[in-house]
C-alpha cells in the first residue's frame, strides 16, 4: 500500500491522473490502476469520477493529511531514535551552498536556545525541494527563488540577492566580457537548476554565440575549472565565494547585471509550527547580519 499511497499523494499534488504519471514516470492507465486497489484495499472511493476525469473527494481530503504522516513515519524506519523531551522534528531543506553558509550559524543558535527539538538537512536541488514542501515532506526549503509563480499556498522570503559575475581565468587579459563570452571556452551553470536558467535567459537575450565545452550544477567544481583554466562561466557570487580563489578573477557585467535571489520556501506561516517559526527567524537574522 504504501506505493499506492505515494502515488495518491503525487494525484492530490498533480491534479490529475495525467500529470501524477509524467511526474513519477508511469503510464496513466499504471496511477488509474494504483488508486483504484487502494480505493479497494480501503473500502471506499477516494475520487468523483465523470467520464475520463477524476476529483479527489472529501474521503480523499481526508486521507491525504495520513498518507503524508504516515509516508514521513515509513521514510524514517531503522533511523536512530530522537530524544527529545518534546519529539519536534523540524525537516529542512537546503540546496549545497546555503548548507554551507547560511544554516550552520542558524541552526547552532536555534538548538542553543530551544531544547526538545531535532532537526534534520535534506539536501537537494530547489526544484526538488520546491517539491518536498509543496508535499509536505518538508517543513521549509532554503533555495534559489523559482522563474515562476509559486502555488497560493507558498510562501517565499528573499535573504539575498547575488549578482551574477563573469568569471575568467587569472591570466586571462582584458574585461569585456562579451568579447571574452564569444571568445573564451564556455562552462555553462547546469540548465536544469534554477539559476542555470536564469544564465541560458541572458545569453539568449544577449544574442551570444557560445563555445560551450562543459555543463555542471556543483559551484565549486565550476569555479575550479576556470581556475584550473579550464574556460570562463557566469557565476553568482556567493556568500562562500566573498573572496575569489587566486587563480580567479570576475568581471563586473555593469549595467546587464542579473541576481540569483536566494531565500525561505515555506507555507503560510499560520500553518506552521512554532519551532519552525523560531528558526525562520533565526535564518532570516542571520542572513541579514
Amino acid at each position: 500500500m504504501i506505493r499506492e499511497l505515494k502515488t495518491f499523494v503525487v494525484v492530490s499534488r498533480e491534479g490529475t491522473f495525467a500529470g501524477a504519471a509524467q511526474k513519477i514516470g508511469l503510464t496513466q492507465a499504471a496511477v488509474s490502476a494504483q488508486m483504484q486497489r487502494l480505493e479497494a484495499d480501503l473500502g471506499f472511493a477516494l475520487f468523483d469520477r465523470q467520464g475520463r476525469s477524476a476529483k479527489i473527494n472529501e474521503k480523499g481530503l481526508q486521507l491525504l493529511q495520513q498518507a503524508q504522516q504516515l509516508l514521513q513515519l515509513y521514510s524514517n524506519l531503522g533511523a536512530s531514535p530522537v530524544s527529545t523531551s518534546t519529539g519536534v522534528q523540524i525537516n529542512v531543506g537546503a540546496i549545497a551552498t546555503l548548507q554551507r553558509t547560511l544554516l550552520p550559524g542558524a541552526l547552532a543558535q536555534f538548538h542553543n536556545t530551544y531544547g526538545g527539538c531535532h532537526t534534520r538537512i535534506i539536501p537537494g536541488v530547489s526544484m526538488d525541494m520546491l517539491n518536498l514542501v509543496d508535499a509536505g515532506d518538508v517543513d521549509l526549503a532554503a533555495i534559489v527563488r523559482p522563474p515562476f509563480q509559486l502555488q497560493s499556498e507558498l510562501q517565499w522570503q528573499t535573504l539575498a540577492r547575488e549578482p551574477f559575475r563573469l568569471i575568467v581565468p587569472r591570466d586571462v587579459t582584458g574585461n569585456d566580457w562579451l568579447r571574452l563570452l564569444s571568445e573564451q571556452p564556455f562552462i555553462r551553470y547546469d540548465r536544469a537548476s534554477f539559476g542555470g536558467r536564469q544564465v541560458d535567459r541572458f545569453v539568449r537575450s544577449m544574442h551570444i554565440t557560445l563555445h560551450e565545452i562543459c555543463e555542471c550544477d556543483e559551484l565549486e567544481a565550476i569555479v575550479m575549472l576556470v581556475e584550473n583554466q579550464a574556460g570562463v562561466a557566469l557565476f553568482p557570487q556567493t556568500a562562500a565565494f566573498a573572496t575569489w580563489p587566486p587563480g580567479v578573477r570576475a568581471i563586473d557585467l555593469g549595467a546587464h547585471t542579473f541576481y540569483r535571489e536566494i531565500g525561505l520556501l515555506h507555507r503560510h506561516e499560520a500553518d506552521l509550527k512554532e519551532p519552525v517559526r523560531q528558526l525562520i527567524h533565526l535564518i532570516d537574522e542571520h542572513a541579514r547580519s
